[in-house]
């Protein structure tokens, strides 16, 4: 009789955070691929909505043009005096996003290199500390990542039924 009492609690228990995990699993955004740029490297869309008041959308530039990625190394080695080692391990960076609210402007919040286990190789915040940290705003160009994730930071509203009545 107990060990029937303490699988129904057991199973009960189970079920209560089965379905308490649903929401938290509903509420992750899952990574919109956006395919090659003109310069095939591969742009990822990895999280957007609003921060503070702000919509935002997070994107990743993985490496897969040799002579880009080459030539990022080469700049966080002499710009950033990264090692050759450090700067070698370059596959990745990350940039957020923060729109206007009209979602015809950006600006680039922070941009930071990855190396393959996802480590952060350099970063940039842009939070105006400095004459080159300022952030400024620019126009989004719908065939870059900037216009690409505005889709979805600001998502085109259904339109309208007609509710007349005939």
């Amino acid at each position: 009789m107990k060990a029937r009492m303490g699988r129904k609690i057991l199973v009960l228990v189970l079920l209560a955070l089965i379905v308490s995990a649903i929401p938290a699993a509903a509420a992750v955004k899952e990574p919109v691929d956006f395919k090659q740029d003109h310069i095939k490297m591969q742009w990822w869309l990895v999280d957007y909505g609003t921060q503070s008041g702000a919509p935002f959308a997070v994107v990743r530039k993985y490496y897969t043009n040799e002579t880009i990625k080459r030539e990022t190394i080469d700049l966080l080695m002499s710009k950033f005096g990264l090692s050759p080692e450090s700067a070698g391990g370059l596959y990745f960076t990350e940039y957020m996003y923060e729109y206007a609210p009209d979602g015809k402007r950006f600006a680039v919040v922070y941009q930071k290199h990855y190396d393959m286990l996802g480590e952060e190789i350099h970063g940039t915040v842009f939070d105006g500390s400095s004459e080159n940290t300022k952030k400024t705003f620019a126009s989004v160009d719908p065939k870059h990542a900037t216009g690409k994730a505005a889709n979805y930071v600001f998502p085109k509203a259904a339109p309208a039924k007609n509710t007349k009545k005939k």
